[in-house]
């Protein structure tokens, strides 16, 4: 619903403050990696706390985030600081040309359709960029799956120029509504399998850490 590293992506990015460097046994100060179910109840909070107080509902609940990190962890992308999850995305497969009602709950494993359900940003770390960067990295890593040919999400009208920076173009109203909500559907094309030829060589360098 919805300075750039020049670390390849999707490998931890680790970086340590001159006070840190004589410890041992310390954290990294800022990871990146797919989700798992135990971070299901990290990832809620977050959300929770992001979307209540704006739209009074939740894109994923509970049961459901742990549904998708069941069933996709790999769709999925956390950004962790010293240990602790800052800001996620959450996705899954889709097999249609738009999104249905069916698209919120289903992950469709033939689907070359990636549906992004969720980015959220815990509320100490918003109003820094960490949105924009990790969906950045989030779509540069979905360019090295090669069944994956768009990505595609709805938001809210006011989110629409946020997407937009990101590469995601307008495809119109949604046939989704929750409640008295209504959303835009967008669309970014990844062409996954031209990204796989250009980066053959390199193409381990993509694959999110468990």
């Amino acid at each position: 619903m919805s300075v750039l590293s020049a670390v390849p992506f999707m490998r931890p990015l680790h970086m340590r403050s001159p006070a840190s460097q004589g410890r041992r046994h310390t954290l990294p100060a800022s990871e990146f990696r797919s989700l798992s179910p135990e971070d299901a109840i990290s990832v809620f909070e977050i959300e929770r706390e992001a979307f209540i107080s704006v739209s009074g509902e939740c894109p994923l609940h509970l049961d459901e985030v742990r549904h998708f990190l069941t069933l996709c962890p790999e769709l999925s992308l956390g950004w962790f600081e010293e240990g602790r999850l800052v800001a996620f995305i959450i996705g899954s497969l889709w097999d249609q040309e738009r999104l249905t009602t069916d698209a919120l709950t289903l992950h469709k494993p033939h689907g070359s359709t990636v549906h992004i359900h969720v980015l959220a940003v815990h509320r100490t770390f918003r109003q820094q960029g960490k949105g924009s960067i990790l969906m950045w990295r989030y779509l540069q890593y979905l360019r090295c799956l090669p069944y994956v040919r768009r990505a595609v999400l709805m938001c809210e009208d006011f989110l629409v120029p946020f997407y937009r920076k990101s590469g995601f173009k307008v495809r119109g109203p949604s046939e989704i509504t929750v409640g008295p909500l209504a959303f835009i559907e967008m669309l970014y094309p990844v062409r996954g399998h031209a990204f796989m030829r250009r980066n053959s060589d390199n193409h381990h360098l993509c694959l999110p850490k468990p």
